[in-house]
């Protein structure tokens, strides 16, 4: 039952390994899918500042299509799903794309990061979310902003950006009116901003932890507090990498990325900040916590020696008391005394008692 429980806590680790869907050695620019991989779903969005058209599509040839009939559009094609190499090799055609950055887009964990191009900018984001099982998963994003088109790149059907979508729908505030730049910035606040109510929910259950540990130390709640030590490192790494790449967006000299859009990503540039910092002082509380763990459990040790001790103080003075009596001399005038056998047991009761009183009245017993 204990490597039961031992390998369900395994499970819950945040994996953060790189999958080599490529040999070692392999040339570069491979485009290889992992075998896994889901097949893709094609969503277009094309929009101005009057109207918005969400158009589902079958195929990379449907969508060329449907963007070269609204060319005086903004467009955004979502892309789920990686389980196609020839869908993807149309891609890097159509757009100019290298194949060095769509192996990135296929091999499974990339850093954040921000490659600037002749013709687009490369953007890779990752998010992450708890499953129904509690599980927290890292899932990236790729993101290539062109002067009129973003495409969005990933390999799960989770619908991620539905607040942005829905900001789209309602043409409320500037996603519409603005250019691309400002949508790929909405895509990357919103990556950021999703990490706050997670790390609040991270906050709440280690409160909880903290009140377990006081209580009644357990080794499942050691595992917790490990299991949410290990999330927070692999949070600071990510959002420390979004960091950067959103400080070398505000530093490049690209028109791809207007100074008004600027201005919104040093706000979010302030928010991957917080959460670095909240990050930081959780990890400081998991810490402490472990310390709490050790302290209690040391804690618990002593009181169940000094119970122990107790006990071994009792019978001490009852076993010398049995043991004189136990030799059976003749000479001892008590074997043959008529009450020696109450007398002694009343003997032995009254030390008892005497121990117990004076063990009270130094603090020895209490629970503290």
């Amino acid at each position: 039952m204990e490597m039961k429980k031992k390998s369900v806590y395994l499970s819950d680790r945040v994996k953060l390994v790189r999958k080599s869907v490529s040999p070692p050695g392999a040339s570069p620019g491979l485009i290889i899918p992992d075998k896994d991989s889901l097949a893709p779903k094609l969503i277009l969005l094309s929009y101005h500042s009057d109207s918005l058209m969400e158009l589902p599509c079958d195929s990379l040839s449907e969508v060329f299509t449907k963007m070269k009939e609204q060319s005086q559009y903004k467009h955004w094609l979502e892309i789920r799903g990686l389980g196609s190499k020839q869908m993807l090799e149309q891609i890097c055609e159509h757009f100019s794309i290298h194949r060095m950055e769509m192996e990135d887009v296929v091999n499974g964990y990339q850093r954040p990061k921000m490659e600037e191009h002749s013709n687009h900018l490369f953007l890779v984001t990752r998010l992450f979310y708890r499953t129904q099982q509690e599980d927290l998963k890292n899932q990236q994003v790729s993101i290539f902003l062109f002067p009129n088109i973003i495409i969005s790149i990933q390999d799960s059907y989770t619908d991620y950006f539905e607040s942005v979508r829905s900001r789209l729908r309602s043409g409320k505030g500037m996603i519409r009116s603005s250019n691309v730049d400002y949508l790929a910035y909405a895509l990357m606040d919103t990556a950021i901003d999703n990490y706050f109510p997670m790390l609040e929910a991270v906050s709440e259950q280690l409160d909880v932890l903290e009140d377990v540990l006081f209580e009644n130390p357990t080794r499942d709640a050691l595992q917790k507090i490990q299991k949410y030590k290990r999330e927070l490192i692999a949070i600071r790494r990510t959002v420390f990498a979004e960091r950067d790449k959103i400080n070398d967006l505000l530093r490049t000299d690209t028109e791809l990325c207007s100074n008004q859009t600027k201005v919104y990503l040093k706000d979010t540039y302030d928010h991957a900040i917080q959460v670095l910092d909240i990050v930081d002082s959780y990890k400081e509380i998991t810490a402490s916590l472990m310390d709490i763990y050790l302290s209690s459990v040391s804690n618990r040790m002593n009181q169940i020696m000094k119970v122990l001790a107790v006990i071994s103080t009792i019978f001490i003075p009852l076993t010398f008391i049995v043991g004189v009596y136990g030799m059976n001399f003749h000479e001892m005038p008590e074997l043959n005394w008529h009450y020696g056998y109450p007398i002694v047991w009343l003997l032995m009761g009254i030390l008892t008692i005497a121990q117990i009183i004076y063990f009270w009245r130094k603090g020895w017993l209490d629970k503290s």
